[in-house]
């Protein structure tokens, strides 16, 4: 087997902790949006959209019925939304997006992050202001004029759309995320995304050249991964 069977089988170690941490973070999300109302999606649209976007993301229905069940029975668990900003080497700025049901743990694991980093973390205000928070979608599609057209004309308030090697990107308002979602399933059948999300984009990006700031970067990285609060990671490094 040798060589290219590690290789092989730590990229699917990789893939299945990434898809872990996916239904991990869905999970939470659907669970605050069906105890935030009825856990119906017919009764409940926060839930409904949510559902929409986790099934846009490749979530299993099995992690989604889960999640709702859960919401559905006795649990009286509650999360709080945290967002930790922070500044990295050359120039390197981070936000991190969590939910957590103990605040104490996740401000002590995101000051552990940091320090063995030897990055700094910020006070709020600090990073995001070079930040734009947008509404995500990414899908095989080329014809930019049409889909302009059909998303004004349902109301949807687009701030961009790019086509790259025949990818669509369409940035819209965040509150708009779910309206363009609907537009663009009418549009083309059985359509998949890359991405269906909210995030925050800098409005630059820098590169790290030293070796040792992308040692320290990439620590930072994984130490943030290994946090289960995490829900999201922003940052303005490329690759």
């Amino acid at each position: 087997m040798g060589r290219a069977h590690e290789v092989r089988a730590a990229s699917m170690a990789k893939t299945a902790a990434m898809k872990s941490k996916l239904y991990s973070r869905y999970g939470k999300e659907l669970y605050i949006a069906a105890k935030s109302g009825v856990p119906d999606p017919d009764m409940n649209l926060t839930l409904k959209r949510k559902i929409a976007e986790a099934k846009a993301n490749q979530v299993p229905s099995d992690v989604i019925k889960r999640a709702i069940e859960k919401a559905k029975g006795n649990s009286n668990e509650s999360y709080d939304s945290l967002r930790y900003e922070g500044i990295g080497p050359s120039g390197a700025t981070i936000i991190i997006d969590c939910l957590t049901d103990n605040s104490n743990r996740t401000v002590a694991a995101m000051n552990s992050c940091f320090n063995k980093a030897h990055c700094k973390l910020g006070v709020k205000g600090s990073v995001s202001f070079n930040y734009d928070n947008l509404g995500v979608l990414s899908f095989n599609y080329e014809d930019e004029e049409k889909m302009l057209e059909e998303l004004i004309n349902n109301d949807v308030n687009v701030s961009d759309i790019e086509v790259e090697d025949g990818v669509m990107t369409v940035y819209t308002d965040p509150a708009d995320l779910h309206k363009a979602q609907e537009v663009i399933e009418k549009m083309i059948p059985d359509i998949e995304f890359s991405v269906c999300a909210i995030k925050m984009l800098p409005h630059e990006y820098v590169k790290l050249e030293k070796a040792e700031d992308k040692e320290m970067w990439e620590r930072l990285l994984r130490l943030l991964d290994d946090v289960e609060d995490v829900q999201e990671v922003f940052h303005n490094v490329s690759e």
